[in-house]
């Protein structure tokens, strides 16, 4: 919808300019006109003229880029192999793209392609994007953008899904802005309709609400996913595709130089959304040193790694890196021991998808119960060292 103005009734009273809200309409030769820009369509302006020379209309946009096809993975390498996420991304693209008769397609940034390639078609990619170079070996915003621009410049996709990891939101809003496009982050649920608009849903609103996105003025649709939302296809050797050299034509020298790396990982040096087995704590810890309780549990257990709630990082017990939540990292353990947490809506968005839940709290109404296989209602520093001394028994015996 817009506003329009018939200048033929319009009688230059400037009625109109006093109630717009946003400043978006002017005189000019005595006739009020409007900047569609700034306008906001509230209609204010339309009650208002006397004359009623002010209305709103359909306005058909046309879709910049609407030529483009294809449903693209943008691909994250750790230690030089793909990240779980990557996996996960490329099996529902595959599913998105079946629907929309298009292909699924990876592309791969990176010093070193190897059999990379392959592994990316044998987990769901029609066909691989590949650019490579000693300047990729490492994650960078400026070099990694351009080249993924001028490779999406050149090709045209339909729709980009980035990860919502560190790197896939550092990279996907820079990438958005350089092809004039949107952007939809932390999505929990994709579909796409007959017409090949994608339906990007997201948490709302301190996640009170699930609300569906899309972007049907402009292309490529672009969106980020949180990592183990989905689950990645079983390989298969057997598949075939595509592998698409490409090499960048305009290439840039960055104003940026690493210099140091660190892993973002738990104090035993696993990531929380990698561990098999998590423990949480909250606010209902107490304090640092019973919340460092935890760190005995998960050493009871191989591929484990201590989490925290939103409070628990607020109180500077444990880094943002292991936060558990829709605010942190969304997480599917095996076994998912909650501790001193409440459950409010935003915590249980990042862990819903754990296989068994072990809770215990004071409050035998608090909201974790509902999800959990296994609950014990009473004060988690009187019960974790017993359940850390049974744990220790059964072992031994």
């Amino acid at each position: 919808m817009a506003i329009n103005v018939d200048k033929d009734k319009c009688i230059g009273c400037e009625s109109c300019i006093a109630v717009c809200p946003t400043g978006a309409l002017t005189m000019d030769a005595g006739k009020a006109i409007i900047n569609q820009d700034s306008c906001v369509v509230c209609g204010a302006c339309i009650s208002e003229c006397p004359v009623e020379a002010i209305s709103k209309k359909e306005v058909t946009r046309e879709v910049s880029n609407n030529e483009g096809s294809d449903i693209w993975v943008m691909v994250e390498l750790e230690e030089g192999k793909p990240m779980g996420v990557s996996f996960e991304l490329l099996s529902v693209a595959q599913e998105l793209s079946k629907k929309a008769n298009e292909k699924c397609c990876a592309v791969l940034i990176a010093g070193d392609a190897g059999s990379i390639p392959q592994e990316l078609i044998a987990a769901g990619a029609d066909k691989v994007y590949v650019v490579s170079g000693a300047e990729y070996a490492d994650y960078n915003n400026e070099l990694y953008t351009n080249a993924f621009c001028e490779l999406a410049n050149e090709y045209k996709p339909n729709a980009v899904l980035f990860g919502a990891t560190v790197d896939g939101r550092d990279l996907a809003p820079r990438v958005a802005a350089r092809l004039h496009t949107g952007l939809c982050a932390d999505c929990t649920a994709l579909d796409i309709t007959d017409s090949k608009i994608v339906e990007w849903t997201r948490p709302a609103l301190g996640g009170n609400i699930l609300a569906t996105i899309i972007c049907d003025e402009h292309r490529p649709q672009m969106g980020s996913v949180r990592p183990k939302v989905f689950k990645g296809l079983e390989p298969d050797a057997s598949r075939t595709g595509e592998v698409v050299n490409y090499q960048v034509k305009n290439a840039i020298t960055p104003k940026v130089t690493i210099v140091k790396k660190e892993n973002l990982t738990s104090g035993n040096g696993i990531k929380i959304e990698d561990a098999e087995v998590i423990c949480c704590g909250g606010r209902g810890m107490g304090d640092l040193d019973k919340f460092k309780v935890l760190e005995e549990l998960a050493a009871l257990f191989e591929n484990s790694a201590v989490a925290g709630s939103r409070a628990a990082v607020d109180e500077s017990w444990i880094s943002h890196v292991s936060q558990v939540g829709q605010s942190g990292k969304t997480v599917a353990p095996k076994v998912y021991f909650v501790l001193g947490v409440s459950g409010a809506i935003q915590h249980l968005a990042g862990m819903k998808d754990a296989d068994v839940v072990i809770a215990i709290n004071k409050d035998a109404n608090a909201p974790i119960f509902s999800v959990a296989q296994y609950g014990i209602v009473g004060d988690a520093n009187v019960i974790l060292p017993k359940l850390i001394a049974k744990i220790k028994a059964y072992k031994e015996a």
